[in-house]
């Protein structure tokens, strides 16, 4: 962190001039964006201006293109859509309009422009950057603006960030908003559950995208559906049939309700469209079943964007006043993506390419290499619901002979419950018999495991908390009785699901395997914990779900204080020792301060932020909201923090304190966790089946954790 500071204190942007605008289709967190552009060039020192109505603003100039300040983007953070306005733009297609935008740029001297958009306003951005010095040259010979001028704005920078609900611009992870719009999906799927269960009905749900199955593909993962089309993946002659011998399947296993998710660009082999209406009809005619269609259209870009969009565009937003700082006149434009959990910049042009690359290879019926295409996270979701979503009949599939255990360790975090339905599921599909440890070590040592089959685990993924039911307990004190178990029960294989303890406990069984030769099998943890404070991973199982639970909290909080003026909050969330939730719910919530345990404080930071509170209660915002981590100190407790803003701040405002608590662990696990815990639990039993097969040897099995 401290050489990352240093670097952008030594980049400098006095005298430099940076427009923002967005453009096309909105999405949330698109005004988290903007905003982190603002304060990142004012911080930097340069100006920054508002281009209002997208490229039409900047036609049209005058009241459009206005200087932004630090206050202006205050409470941006949480409202959806865009503030300063999106606009689909003819005029800025034809050369007189992009003349009359240059003009206009080149009168407020800006020379770096930052364009939120899809791949079509990036396109026009990069079209308009190469024409530039012509389109200067045009207006030096109209004497519109002079030749000094001319040299002075001579070369044009910019910069992209992808705002589209769809996720179908390639060289990206995810774009900005592709979270908040899985969130409505979510949040209607579970809806719509409740109601089909009750009269075990069949739903078909329409979700957009475009031709783009991002949406579909991951909702339909994360809330457990039947069937999923999707414009990559176009079902193979006789799909009809398959998809009613699944539905009817599924309800002689007792589920009571059947949900079909379809991509609004779906299509079949031949490149027709299939719609809602045809499936139900299909679905009727076929199996009688009671079946409703549900169009949730443009409900999925509204709405307040999720902490993930909001951390998204915020880091994108900081790259991309640093790749404008940065850039020299040979500097080809970039776009600032996400790959992994890093902000990096890719050329623009290239991603604009190959995204259009992958429409082709569509219409040209080439689609596992559209597949391709889309990105490494396309294809790993497409192969996880492959692997989950065909149950063959028992018969069908082949006999391990091993056993494999799960169990969850420690407290309980969102997005457990999908991890388990998800390695059940592809534990038998791989031939296991699988194995649900109840209550963690504790039930283990006192022999709580059963088989559990494909049908137990149904509608798993959207239940919050524990279903096994999870205990902080380490194997230690029992391990004896534990090796019994293993013995009992022929475990072969153990799969464990929780935070720090479940590191520990497999750590304290890999220390036992020289007295104990039970222990000598395959282990797998996966991380799962509200704190994300497990060793060896940038995310773990339920943190999302956790920071949605604060930025909802902390939203409300400062609408709450917004009304009554000049009021601080000090809110404090868990964590433990891990300054995860506090920093990163700060970010997200567009905090003032946060405290946190790695980063130690005094009481002179203290009163530097009481200080710059002070400050801030004389300007137009008239609220501060202060983040700390539970165990961020001993001494400087949340009760001696607040009572010391209370104190310092006396006449100037008032403060409220507001332990979140458990709140935090509960709810119903966010689109992400599910997402997430059902990828890696299905990777990580693909970890188990292959070391089992590598490592057996005469009925033994010798594996390294």
């Amino acid at each position: 962190m401290p050489d990352s500071r240093k670097f952008i204190e030594n980049l400098s942007g006095a005298g430099k001039s940076i427009g923002v605008l967005t453009s096309g289709g909105d999405a949330q967190g698109m005004n988290a964006a903007v905003r982190a552009v603002v304060r990142m060039g004012i911080y930097v020192g340069a100006k920054v201006y508002f281009v209002h109505e997208g490229y039409q603003g900047m036609v049209d100039g005058g009241d459009n293109i206005k200087e932004a300040s630090w206050e202006s983007v205050s409470s941006m953070l949480q409202v959806g859509g865009t503030v300063i306005g999106s606009a689909r733009c003819k005029d800025f297609r034809t050369h007189e309009g992009r003349l009359r935008a240059a003009l206009n740029l080149v009168q407020h001297g800006i020379t770096y422009l930052c364009v939120i958009g899809g791949d079509g306003s990036l396109t026009g951005a990069n079209l308009f950057r190469e024409e530039w010095s012509g389109l200067l040259d045009e207006l030096v010979q109209s004497g519109q603006i002079t030749e000094e001028a001319s040299q002075i704005h001579s070369t044009l920078h910019i910069v992209g960030m992808v705002g589209s609900i769809d996720n179908d611009f390639c060289g990206t992870d995810m774009t900005i908003g592709t979270d908040s719009a899985l969130h409505r999906i979510i949040e209607v799927v579970d809806a719509i559950m409740t109601t089909a269960q009750s009269h075990q009905r069949t739903f078909v749900l329409e979700v957009m995208g475009r031709h783009c199955g991002y949406l579909a593909l991951v909702s339909a993962l994360a809330c457990g559906a039947d069937w999923v089309l999707i414009p990559e993946m176009p079902p193979k002659d006789g799909w009809e049939d398959q998809m009613c011998n699944k539905l009817s399947e599924n309800r002689a296993d007792k589920k009571r309700l059947n949900i079909i998710i379809v991509a609004e660009g779906a299509i079949d082999h031949n490149n027709k469209p299939i719609t809602t209406d045809q499936i139900k009809d299909l679905v009727v005619r076929c199996l009688g079943f009671d079946t409703r269609v549900t169009i949730l259209g443009h409900v999925q870009r509204g709405g307040t964007p999720s902490a993930f969009d909001r951390i998204l565009a915020s880091r994108m937003g900081v790259e991309a006043v640093l790749a404008l700082l940065e850039a020299s006149p040979g500097t080809p434009a970039c776009v600032v993506s996400l790959c992994g959990n890093q902000a990096v910049r890719v050329p623009l042009m290239e991603c604009v390419q190959m995204t259009q690359e992958v429409q082709k290879a569509m219409d040209e019926k080439r689609f596992a290499e559209a597949v391709k295409l889309r990105g490494r996270s396309f294809e790993n979701n497409l192969n996880t619901y492959k692997l989950l979503s065909h149950h063959k009949i028992d018969t069908e599939l082949p006999n391990s002979s091993f056993n494999v255990a799960v169990l969850n360790v420690g407290a309980p975090a969102a997005g457990m419950n999908a991890a388990v339905r998800s390695a059940i599921r592809v534990g038998i599909t791989e031939g296991h018999t699988m194995f649900a440890v109840s209550d963690g070590f504790e039930g283990f040592y006192k022999g709580q495991i059963k088989e559990i089959k494909w049908g137990d685990v149904g509608g798993w993924t959207g239940q919050g908390g524990s279903l096994l039911g999870t205990k902080r307990t380490l194997p230690a004190k029992h391990i004896g009785k534990i090796a019994e178990q293993m013995s009992i029960h022929n475990i072969n294989a153990l799969l464990v699901i929780g935070g720090f303890e479940a590191f520990e406990s497999l750590l304290q069984l890999v220390d036992a395997r020289s007295t104990y030769e039970e222990f000598c099998v395959p282990m797998c943890m996966l991380p799962a914990t509200i704190s994300n404070n497990v060793a060896g991973t940038d995310f773990s199982i339920g943190a999302d779900t956790s920071l949605n639970a604060i930025v909802e909290t902390c939203d409300r909080i400062k609408q709450s204080a917004s009304g009554t003026k000049r009021r601080v909050f000090i809110i404090e969330t868990m964590g433990g020792y891990c300054g995860y939730l506090a920093t990163v719910g700060g970010l997200a919530a567009g905090a003032d301060a946060a405290y946190i345990y790695e980063e130690p404080f005094d009481i002179r930071d203290l009163q530097s932020n009481v200080e710059h509170l002070t400050a801030k209660m004389k300007t137009s915002i008239q609220r501060g909201l202060v983040l700390r981590n539970e165990n961020c100190s001993e001494n400087y407790t949340t009760d001696f923090i607040y009572q010391l803003y209370n104190e310092e701040g006396k006449g100037v405002f008032d403060c409220r304190k507001n332990v979140l608590g458990h709140m935090q662990q509960g709810g119903a696990p966010s689109p992400f966790d599910r997402n997430f815990g059902t990828k890696i639990s299905a990777k990580a039993m693909q970890w188990i089946s292959k070391k089992l097969k590598e490592f057996y040897r005469e009925g033994k099995e010798k594996a390294l954790l």
